[in-house]
Order: C-alpha cells, then sequence, then structure tokens
C-alpha cells in the first residue's frame, strides 16, 4: 500500500504541478491556482483575455463590472473544457453562471466553477482494490455591479473557495483540505458610440484585481499566497456598418504575490502586504518586474450579431514560465441562444494543458433588451 500511495501521490503532485504553469512567474507559485483557469471559449478564442472586451454570459470571471452594461437582462451560461486531454479523458474544468441586470444602472450575478482531477483507484500491496479517490477544487462567486455614470461601472465579487487534494483515509497523508474567502474589485468604461468617418466606433478600458484574500495552508505550519492577480486592458470596436464589426483588444496581467526570497523573508508577509511589494521585490530590478507582466492581444469579427470569427495571442516571458499560445474560435447566436467554441495552439516549449483540446460553452439571453450597444 506504502508504494502504491507514493505512486498515486505523484501521479496528483504532477497534474497539480502542471495547473500550476497557470500561475507561474518567475518561480512564483501560489495555492488554488486553478482560480486562474479561463473557463469560457469566447475568451478562449481571444487569447484567454475578457477583461476589457463587451459584457456576454461569462463576464464574472473576467471583470464583474461589465455585468451592469449587458445588452439582455438575464445572462446564463455553461462551460467545459477538457484538461490534459493528451493524458487522460477524465480531468476538466466546468463552470455555470447567472447575471441579472435587474435596472438600468445595476445587476447582480452568481458564478460557479469546479476543477475535477479524476478519478484515482487505490490498490494494497497485493493489488486489490482499496477505494478510490477524486481530487477537487471548487469556486462559488457572488457579485454587485453598479453603473457610477453613462459610461463607467464598478463591481465588486466575493469567492469561497474549496481545495480538496487530500488522500482521505490514507495512512500518512498530510494534506488537508482548504476552504477560504477572496474578493474582486473591478471597473469597465465603455464609451458612447461615435462616428470616425466611414464607420463607428467605441472605446473599451477594463481593469480587475481578482482574488483579494488570505493566505492558505495545504499542510499544517506551512502557508501560501493565493493568486492575486491584476488585470488591466483596452479594446476598439470597429462598426463599420448595421451588419459587421470587428473588435480589438489588448490585455496585460501580473500576480500580486512576492517574489520568494532566499532568506526566506517573502513568508512572512500578509497577504496585503504581499500585493504591494511584488511591485518592487524582483531580484533583477525594474526590468525583471516589467517581465512578469504577460500581456494577449485578440480580435473578434461579428457578423448581423449571429456569427463570430476570433483569434488571439498570449505571452509570457521566456524566464518567467515560457506560456506562449495562439488561438482560434468561433461563435453562433440566435436571438436567445449563443455557443461558442474554441481551439488552442501551442508556441512554446512548455506544454499546454489545453493543447489539442476544444473548449465548449453555451448561453442563453432571457429578459429586457437594453440599448448600451
Amino acid at each position: 500500500m506504502k508504494e502504491v500511495k507514493k505512486i498515486v501521490l505523484c501521479v496528483l503532485l504532477s497534474v497539480f504541478a502542471i495547473v500550476k504553469i497557470s500561475s507561474q512567474t518567475g518561480g512564483i507559485t501560489t495555492a488554488t491556482p486553478f482560480l486562474l483557469i479561463v473557463p469560457d471559449a469566447r475568451a478562449g478564442g481571444m487569447g484567454d483575455m475578457g477583461v476589457a472586451t463587451s459584457a456576454d454570459a461569462f463576464s464574472l470571471f473576467h471583470n464583474p463590472a461589465k455585468i451592469a452594461f449587458s445588452n439582455r437582462q438575464i445572462l446564463t451560461g455553461i462551460t467545459y473544457s477538457p484538461w490534459l486531454r493528451n493524458l487522460t479523458d477524465d480531468i476538466f474544468i466546468g463552470s455555470g453562471s447567472y447575471i441579472n441586470r435587474f435596472s438600468e444602472n445595476a445587476a447582480w450575478g452568481a458564478d460557479f466553477k469546479y476543477f475535477s482531477l479524476g478519478q484515482i483507484d487505490l490498490t494494497n500491496d497485493r493489488g486489490e482494490s482499496n477505494g478510490s479517490i477524486n481530487p477537487n477544487e471548487l469556486v462559488a462567486t457572488g457579485t454587485y455591479s453598479l453603473k457610477l455614470s453613462e459610461t463607467f461601472a464598478m463591481g465588486v465579487s466575493l469567492k469561497y473557495i474549496r481545495s480538496n487534494l487530500a488522500f482521505n483515509g490514507t495512512p500518512g497523508n498530510s494534506l488537508q483540505p482548504i476552504n477560504s474567502f477572496a474578493v474582486d474589485v473591478s471597473g469597465y468604461y465603455q464609451s458612447l458610440e461615435e462616428n470616425y468617418g466611414n464607420f463607428n466606433g467605441r472605446y473599451r478600458i477594463g481593469f480587475n484585481i481578482a482574488n483579494i484574500g488570505p493566505k492558505v495552508s495545504y499542510t499544517p505550519g506551512e502557508e501560501d499566497f493565493i493568486p492575486t492577480n491584476l488585470k488591466l486592458g483596452g479594446g476598439f470596436d470597429f462598426i463599420i456598418d448595421a451588419y459587421n464589426t470587428i473588435s480589438t483588444t489588448i490585455e496585460f496581467t501580473k500576480l500580486l504575490v512576492p517574489t520568494p526570497q532566499l532568506d526566506g523573508s517573502d513568508q512572512d508577509k500578509g497577504f496585503v502586504e504581499g500585493m504591494f511589494s511584488s511591485f518592487g521585490d524582483a531580484p533583477g530590478g525594474f526590468s525583471e518586474e516589467l517581465k512578469e507582466f504577460t500581456y494577449a492581444a485578440g480580435a473578434e469579427y461579428l457578423y448581423n450579431n449571429a456569427f463570430a470569427l476570433r483569434a488571439g495571442y498570449f505571452h509570457e516571458n521566456e524566464d518567467k514560465g515560457n506560456r506562449q499560445y495562439f488561438t482560434l474560435g468561433g461563435g453562433f447566436k440566435t436571438n436567445a441562444l449563443n455557443i461558442d467554441l474554441s481551439y488552442l495552439i501551442n508556441s512554446s516549449d512548455v506544454n499546454n494543458p489545453l493543447e489539442n483540446s476544444l473548449r465548449f460553452s453555451v448561453s442563453i439571453d432571457l429578459g429586457e433588451i437594453y440599448e448600451d450597444y
């Protein structure tokens, strides 16, 4: 049983280490890195970005403030993304969301995301079955967004986080489930539509400070930061005519987590101090701090508000994780139903858990139509 448990533990930690690629920046790793995994296919088709794109059913993950600009009263959606499809078929991340814009100036929403690390069968030293485990992580989110002017809104989200990677019932297991909370604070600006000669257009600007919360502990006596993350982005909609719109967006992100220090002083910091110190604690100074930013660029072509084509690119410095990939996506929309797909093309030496996989999202728009767009 001891050897089997070691093998199972290695498998689980290997999967968990791969997941940590999503929150790795120059040696910085965090607990609960699944919080950074982009769940929906629309964002997945545009380089995994969404802080400054137009509002949709999955805005709660990218920028909670956007839901006050939803063009329908009720938006609801589900997503599914296979994980490590090249190795197994039972690891996945899925989510569901609900948004209610109950007035011209305010909206609330709820979101649930679940990450399953698959079933792991346990056996004893004689090869006999000794049960199974299903490590998993989840986050439940509640959001409120309010327009402070005709063109600007702010939003706040409260999250409950649970991470259960423990081997329940196995002797010598030191991992314990995590139960914690976090807060998102965000803002979104969308200009009024203006004429630029041969076309109309509008600007979009957004920010989100996500996963602001206390340190957590997988093992007694050891604490880790959760992936507090800053997103900044902007974009422009080229409204060619009543049928054709091209949207371009760029986004920058940075983990607000302190860089590990040789003397271990980073572990003495609280999460608030760690957020502020993360802007100036890289060993290589300012030039290395800049390397800790990732960037993504993407575009979306929308025809008659019914058919969409998307493309994007994500880049992380080769010294800070080296995630680099292209994305493609498409979408179909009826009066109420939206279906989106995306595909990731890896361009880095670092394997990506989502390569060679299709991400899938379905959403439904209901209720009153708002004329923000």
